[in-house]
């Protein structure tokens, strides 16, 4: 588990954003099960990934008049619990972090894993959930 000093800034990035942090399986379960609107969520990590490709991919996409109505974020390796519960809704798809994904109406309907963001820049990042969010995103 990180300290949270070590986190708290990597974390405020997404929060800075309007990111709500989920820290228990209760908080996870209740968002994403919503039967209504999309949701983002993030599964936010200390790697470099995370930090070159996916948080500003993420904010650069959330520039744009179609976006999730909801926005979301557990901290893998910190938030144990709540990340292993957002996983759950993740499946099929293999534990990643960091990872992407948007619910419709409750189901997961657009996921980035850890190797679709690795090596590849913020802005193709930003491209492909801003192609997601005109696909799912209705406002």
């Amino acid at each position: 588990m990180y300290p949270i000093e070590l986190i708290r800034p990597m974390a405020q990035e997404l929060e800075n954003s309007g990111f709500e942090s989920l820290s228990s399986q209760e908080q996870v379960k209740s968002v994403l099960t919503q039967a209504q609107g999309t949701v983002l969520l993030v599964v936010n990590s200390v790697c470099g990934c995370a930090a070159a490709n996916a948080r500003p991919g993420v904010r650069m996409a959330l520039n744009q008049d179609q976006k999730p109505s909801k926005l979301v974020t557990v901290f893998a390796g910190v938030d144990r619990e709540a990340t292993a519960t957002a996983r759950e809704f993740l499946l099929p798809y293999p534990p990643s972090s960091p990872a992407i994904a948007l619910f419709k109406d409750g189901k997961l309907v657009h996921i980035l894993e850890r190797h679709q963001i690795e090596g590849r820049s913020a802005q193709m990042i930003a491209d492909n959930l801003s192609q997601a969010f005109q696909t799912y995103c209705q406002n």
